[in-house]
C-alpha cells in the first residue's frame, strides 16, 4: 500500500464516517484501525501517532475534553445568547415536533411518513357531514348573508345550535360530538365553499377558545357548568386577547387584573378586578360567556409572594356590570361576528380563573399550547375549502365560457392560471389531511401549525386571484349569482388573523422550527440557563458534540448530493415520484447545512436577521408541503390519472425551495461563506424550473373534465344539483356542454354551417328540422343553453337598490 493510496483509504473513511453520522467513539476506533495499518505498511510513523493522540485524546476522555474544551465554550456561549424570556421558553416548550423534525435534520425517513396511518371519517362523522352540513349549506344564501342582513339568518343560527356545530371539539361526556381533527377540517372545507361568513362563526368556538381551553386546562366544576352550556348552545364563546396596543406582539397586552377583596352577590370574596381594551374578537357581538387574556397582578400578596403573576385567563359571563359588548367590525365585506369589548373596573371571583387559582399566570402557555393546534385546523381548512371549489368553479367555467370561438379553458395563458389553482388545491388538501392526522396521533405540532396558517393562507390569496382573473368581468359584478367576490375580498383576513403572515414567516416557522426540530440546538440553550454547573457542563458538553458531528455530517452529506445529484440516494418507490424524494433529501441536507453554519456565522445575530430566517423557514415549508403531496399520492392508491395534480404541486415546492436557497445566499452577510455554500449547495448551478407547460396543460385539463381524479380533489365540497346550488348548476353544465358538442357537431354538418356556439335552443329547432338530431338531444341542446345563460350571467340592479339608505328603508317598510 502507498501512501497516495492511504491517504485516499483516510479522506473516504473520513466522509464515510461524517456522512454515515458515527460517534465520536466509532470515528476514533475506525481511524485507529486505518493508522494501525498505516504504521504496517510504514506510511504511518511515530509523529503521526503523536499527532493523532494529541487530537483524539482530549476529544475521547471526558474530563479532559470537558475541562478545556466544553467548559471554555459554555462560558462564551452564555455571554453571546440572549438570556431566553419565560414567555419565549414557554413558546418554544409548547407543542411537539413531527415529520417536520426529520426534513430539519437532513435525512427524512420517508418509510416513517408513509406508514403514519390515512386519517379517515368515523360513521358518525361521515353521518353529520352528510346529514347536518349539507343541510346547513342548502340554508344559507351568502348574499343574504353578507349583503343583506349582514349575519347569518336566526334560522341558521339555530341550526348550528342544535345541531351542535359550536361542540366538535366538546367530549362526548358533556354533550359534544368530539370529532377528530381531520373531521372538523372537512367540516369547515365543506361550510367555506358555501359562505365564509358560516365557516368563520363554525370554526372560532371549535378552535382556540373557552372550549379547547376549559377541556385542557379548566377545573372539573367549570368543565361540568359550561362545557354542557357550550355543547348545546346555551352558551356562545369568544376568546379576547388582542388590543389596540398588542396585536403580533401578543405578550405584550396592557389589561390588568388586579388580585383584592371585593363584595359579589352579597358576599366579600377574593377575586380580580379587571380592566381590559380588546378588538378584533371574533363572535364577541354575541357573546354571551368572554374568554379574557390579560396580565394579573397581586400587590397584597394575597396569593403568595409574588407580585407580578404574568399573562392569566378567565372565563367571564358578559352581562357583568361594567363590561361593554356588542358593536362590530366590518371586515371587508365578510361580516362574520367580530368585534371590541371593554371592562371597566369588572370585579370577578378568583375562580374564574381558568383552572381556578392554581393557573394563575399560566396563561401564556395555556395559549401557546392550545394555538399550536387549532391553528393547523381553522384556517389551513377554510383556506383549503374555499380553493378545492373554486377550483372545480373556475374549471367548469373555462370550459363553459366561449371567446374567439373556443372554450377559453382552451387559451394557453388560461391554462397557466388554472394549473395553479388545480395544483394548488392539491397541495393544500394534501397538508390539511396530514396536518390534522398528526394531531389525531396525539402530537401538538406547534411547527407544522405555523407552516399550515402561512402557506395555505397565502396560497389561498394567490388563488382566488387566479379565479378572479379567469372570470374576468363575471368576477367583479357583485350579486347573488357571483361565487366568488366575497372570497376575493375577505382574502386578507386570513392573512392577518392567527398571527399575521408576516411575522408568522420571518420569525416564527423558523424560529421555532430551528429550536425544536434541531437535535441539539434546544439543549445547548437548555444547558446555557441550567443554574447547576456540573449538570449545565455535562449536558452542554453531550449538545455541543453531538452538533459538531451533526454539522459534518450535513456538509458531507450535502457535497455528496449536489455532487452527484442526489442520484444514489434511496426512495421508496421507483416510480415517476423517485427523482422528487432524492431532491427532496438533498435539499433537507442543504436546510440541515445552512441552518448550523447560519447560527454559527449569525449567532444571536440570526434572531434579527428575519429575511435570512424567513429563507430557512421557507425551505423547511416547502419540504413539508411537497412532502405532504407526496403522502397524499401514495394514501390514495398511486392513481395515474393523478400524477399531473402530484408533479404539480412538488415541482413547484422544489422550485420554491431552490429560490429560497438561493435567494438566502445572494444574500448572506458574510460573502466569503455564501461563495463557498454555493459551491457546496449548488455546484453546476441552479436547474429546477417551474412546473412546465406541457404539465399546466394536463392539469387545466384535469380541472375541465369530468373524470374520477376531478372528483377526489373536490371530494366532500358541497356540489348537491339541487337548482339553487351555483356549483351544483356549475357541475351539471359542464357535462352537459360536453356531451352537446357532438350533437352541436351534427347540426353543423347537417346544415353545411358552422353555427357559434350559442342560441343552442335556435341550434336544437334547426336540428329537428333537418332531421339531424332527436328530440332527447334537441331536448339537452335547450336544457344546456339554459345552464350556458345561467353560468355566464352577471347580476344588476335598479339604481336605488345600491343606495344603502333606501335597501333599510325598504328592508324596514316590508
Amino acid at each position: 500500500m502507498d501512501t497516495c493510496l492511504w491517504l485516499i483509504t483516510a479522506i473516504s473513511l473520513i466522509w464515510f464516517m461524517s456522512y454515515s453520522r458515527a460517534s465520536l467513539s466509532s470515528f476514533t476506533f475506525a481511524f485507529i484501525v486505518l493508522m494501525v495499518v498505516g504504521t504496517f505498511f510504514n506510511i504511518i510513523g511515530f509523529v503521526s501517532w503523536l499527532l493523532f493522540a494529541t487530537i483524539a485524546l482530549p476529544l475521547n476522555l471526558d474530563n479532559i475534553r470537558q475541562q478545556f474544551i466544553s467548559m471554555p465554550l459554555l462560558t462564551l456561549f452564555k455571554k453571546i445568547m440572549p438570556q431566553m424570556s419565560e414567555t419565549e421558553q414557554q413558546a418554544i416548550d409548547a407543542g411537539t415536533t413531527w415529520f417536520e423534525a426529520d426534513l430539519f435534520r437532513g435525512n427524512p425517513n420517508w418509510a416513517k411518513l408513509h406508514n403514519y396511518p390515512q386519517p379517515r371519517l368515523s360513521a358518525q362523522e361521515k353521518t353529520f357531514l352528510d346529514g347536518p352540513v349539507e343541510e346547513v349549506c342548502t340554508m344559507v344564501d351568502d348574499w343574504q348573508t353578507t349583503h343583506e342582513i349582514a349575519d347569518l339568518s336566526p334560522e341558521v343560527w339555530q341550526f348550528l345550535k342544535d345541531n351542535k356545530f359550536f361542540a366538535m371539539i366538546i367530549k362526548k361526556q358533556y354533550g359534544g360530538l368530539e370529532f377528530s381533527a381531520f373531521a372538523q377540517s372537512r367540516v369547515l372545507q365543506k361550510l367555506t365553499g358555501v359562505s365564509s361568513v358560516l365557516a368563520s362563526t363554525v370554526g372560532v368556538p371549535n378552535s382556540l377558545g373557552p372550549g379547547e381551553l376549559l377541556q385542557a386546562y379548566g377545573t372539573k366544576t367549570q368543565q361540568d357548568y359550561y362545557l354542557p352550556r357550550l355543547a348545546n348552545g346555551e352558551e356562545i364563546p369568544c376568546f379576547a386577547l388582542t388590543s389596540p396596543e398588542a396585536g403580533s406582539d401578543a405578550g405584550a397586552i396592557p389589561d390588568t387584573g388586579i388580585i383584592c377583596r371585593q363584595i359579589f352577590e352579597d358576599k366579600e370574596v377574593l377575586g380580580i378586578k379587571l380592566n381590559w381594551d380588546k378588538r378584533y374578537i371574533t363572535l364577541a357581538p354575541v357573546a354571551t360567556v368572554l374568554g379574557l387574556a390579560f396580565k394579573l397582578e397581586d400587590p397584597d400578596g394575597l396569593l403568595g409572594s409574588t407580585k407580578e403573576l404574568g399573562i392569566t385567563c378567565a372565563l367571564i359571563p358578559t352581562d357583568i356590570k361594567g363590561i361593554t359588548i356588542g358593536r362590530r367590525h366590518f371586515p371587508l365585506n365578510v361580516p362574520f361576528q367580530n368585534g371590541p369589548t371593554q371592562g371597566k373596573d369588572v370585579f370577578v371571583p378568583i375562580d374564574y380563573i381558568i383552572g381556578g387559582k392554581e393557573m394563575a399566570g399560566q396563561g401564556w402557555r395555556m395559549l401557546v399550547e392550545c394555538l399550536s393546534v387549532g391553528r393547523a385546523i381553522t384556517l389551513p381548512s377554510n383556506s383549503t375549502g374555499g380553493i378545492k371549489t373554486a377550483a372545480l368553479a373556475t374549471g367548469a367555467y373555462s370550459r363553459i365560457r366561449r371567446q374567439f370561438k373556443l372554450p377559453i379553458g382552451k387559451m394557453e395563458g388560461i391554462e397557466e392560471a388554472l394549473a395553479r389553482l388545480g395544483g394548488n388545491a392539491y397541495l393544500m388538501d394534501a397538508v390539511t389531511t396530514l396536518s390534522t392526522g398528526a394531531i389525531d396521533l396525539g402530537e401538538k405540532p406547534s411547527v407544522i401549525s405555523a407552516i399550515s396558517k402561512y402557506h395555505l393562507t397565502e396560497k389561498m390569496r394567490s388563488s382566488i386571484i387566479d379565479a378572479m382573473d379567469i372570470h374576468g368581468g363575471k368576477g367583479i359584478c357583485m350579486g347573488p349569482s357571483n361565487y366568488l367576490a366575497r372570497g376575493y375580498q375577505g382574502a386578507p383576513i386570513a392573512i392577518t388573523v392567527e398571527g399575521a403572515n408576516i411575522l408568522t414567516r420571518s420569525l416564527i416557522i423558523y424560529g421555532q422550527g430551528a429550536i425544536r426540530c434541531h437535535p441539539y440546538v434546544l439543549a445547548e440553550l437548555e444547558a446555557a440557563n441550567e443554574s447547576n454547573t456540573e449538570r449545565a457542563l455535562n449536558d452542554f458538553d453531550h449538545a455541543l458534540f453531538g452538533h459538531i458531528g451533526f454539522s459534518i455530517s450535513n456538509i458531507s452529506r450535502s457535497l455528496w448530493c449536489s455532487f452527484t445529484s442526489a442520484r444514489f440516494l434511496s426512495a421508496p418507490f421507483k416510480d415517476q415520484t423517485k427523482r422528487y424524494y432524492q431532491i427532496l433529501t438533498r435539499f433537507s441536507s442543504n436546510l440541515a447545512m445552512l441552518s448550523d453554519i447560519a447560527m454559527l456565522v449569525l449567532g444571536a445575530d440570526l434572531k434579527r436577521k428575519e429575511r435570512i430566517s424567513a429563507r430557512l423557514g421557507d425551505v423547511l415549508s416547502h419540504l413539508y408541503l411537497a412532502s405532504a403531496s407526496l403522502k397524499r399520492f401514495n394514501d390514495e392508491g398511486r392513481q395515474a390519472d393523478d400524477l399531473p395534480l402530484l408533479q404539480w404541486a412538488v415541482e413547484d415546492s422544489l422550485y420554491n425551495i431552490q429560490q429560497a436557497i438561493d435567494e438566502l445566499l445572494s444574500n448572506f452577510p458574510n460573502r466569503w461563506i455564501a461563495h463557498s455554500l454555493r459551491l457546496i449547495i449548488f455546484p453546476f448551478g441552479t436547474w429546477l424550473t417551474r412546473p412546465s407547460d406541457n404539465l399546466d396543460h394536463q392539469v387545466a385539463q384535469l380541472l375541465q373534465t369530468p373524470s374520477e381524479a376531478r372528483d377526489r380533489l373536490g371530494k366532500w365540497q358541497y356540489l348537491v344539483r339541487d337548482g339553487k346550488n351555483v356549483f351544483g348548476l356549475l357541475e351539471q353544465t359542464l357535462e352537459d356542454i360536453i356531451a352537446c358538442e357532438p350533437i352541436f357537431t351534427k347540426v353543423c354538418i347537417a346544415l353545411d354551417k358552422k353555427l357559434p356556439f350559442y342560441d343552442l335552443d335556435n341550434a336544437a329547432k334547426l336540428g329537428l328540422a333537418a332531421n339531424a338530431i332527436t328530440e332527447k338531444e334537441a331536448e339537452l341542446l335547450i336544457k344546456t343553453e339554459q345552464g350556458r345563460k345561467a353560468v355566464i350571467s352577471v347580476d344588476d340592479f335598479d339604481h336605488s337598490e345600491l343606495i344603502i339608505s333606501n335597501v333599510i328603508l325598504s328592508k324596514s317598510t316590508s
